[in-house]
């Protein structure tokens, strides 16, 4: 009896050895491997842009202004037209002056050579046209995605805020040349439909081949594009102050309308060249011979400035700015 009352004592110790084991086997288990952080590369940065420019080009807003900036070149061409349809000319020496009327300083060559509707179209257009639809998708690039509800998603896709901006403002500068070159063709497939093609005469006077004017006809519409590269960034700082798109648009319109009134204003002559407006219609100097070069680079180097602080001032808004949308 003795033995059974001393095994009996001895064995719940020995019952609970293993289970006193497994803590330290449990502890000694290391922790799994946690999985590394990924920095968006070049192709996945090319595919957020791809992105934006399918949505932006989709949307129906889009499509109608690309709509109305074709329909430009047409209604002057079709004007200029019928005022021409009895043989008459419109007037105007090789400068391109009218006789007595307002417009673009081309719209007298029109009748010679229907190339000249390309760059009178352009002419017509920049003041107001063309800002106005670049300010309309710069100023929705950020306030239309907070005002969707769609701005914290693309945030929490690891884009980043700075990596969405620029591709923001990339797509804002591919709309600035897609709307351009969208004028220039349509001037140019109406002019040739209704009035002569070929050599023409530069508003120097002097006689240039189809050819070249092309290739100026092309290098004007890539100024015209440069030139709005400062109201993209202006549009897209406003976008970032704002969780409205359509209270981001019209600032951005209304600005543009302002300052061009302020640069007709005589008594702000001194203000006149800080306009970001003022030499937007320097592009004719690429119609002259020689090229007048001091307005183009002046133009150039004023939209690069209002670039480079607007958009540092997007970049310091955006980055700092609490998302709730």
């Amino acid at each position: 009896m003795s033995r059974a009352d001393t095994s009996g004592a001895q064995s719940p110790p020995e019952a609970a050895a293993p289970d006193a084991a497994q803590p330290q086997a449990a502890a000694q288990v290391p922790p799994g491997p946690t999985a590394p952080t990924r920095t968006p590369g070049l192709l996945w940065t090319f595919g957020l842009f791809r992105s934006e420019l399918l949505t932006t080009f989709r949307r129906w807003r889009t499509i109608a202004l690309l709509g109305v900036l074709a329909a430009v070149p047409i209604l002057v061409g079709i004007a200029v037209r019928i005022e021409t349809g009895d043989g008459s000319s419109m007037g105007g020496g090789p400068d391109g002056g009218g006789g007595g009327g307002g417009g673009p300083a081309f719209i007298a060559q029109i009748t010679n050579n229907g190339l000249f509707l390309v760059f009178t179209a352009l002419a017509a257009t920049l003041p107001f046209f063309l800002p106005m639809a670049v300010g309309v998708i710069a100023g929705d690039a950020i306030a239309g995605e907070a005002n969707a509800g769609t701005l914290r998603y693309l945030l929490v896709s690891p884009a980043g805020r700075t990596r969405l901006l620029l591709t923001k403002y990339a797509t804002t500068m591919t709309f600035c040349l897609v709307a351009t070159l969208v004028v220039a063709a349509s001037a140019l497939a109406v002019g040739a439909l209704l009035f002569p093609l070929g050599d023409l005469t530069t508003i120097s006077g002097t006689r240039i081949s189809f050819a070249e004017g092309l290739l100026r006809a092309l290098l004007i519409a890539l100024a015209v594009a440069a030139s709005l590269i400062g109201v993209a960034a202006l549009g897209l700082f406003i976008s970032t102050l704002t969780n409205s798109g359509i209270a981001a648009m019209a600032t951005t319109v209304g600005l543009l309308i302002t300052v061009q009134i302020l640069d007709q204003i005589p008594q702000l002559d001194a203000l006149h060249p800080y306009f970001f407006s003022h030499y937007w219609l320097s592009f004719a100097d690429l119609m002259r011979e020689p090229v007048y070069w001091d307005d183009l680079q002046r133009n150039l180097g004023l939209q690069a400035v209002y670039a480079a602080v607007f958009g540092s001032a997007a970049w310091a808004r955006f980055t700092a700015k609490d998302i709730t949308a």
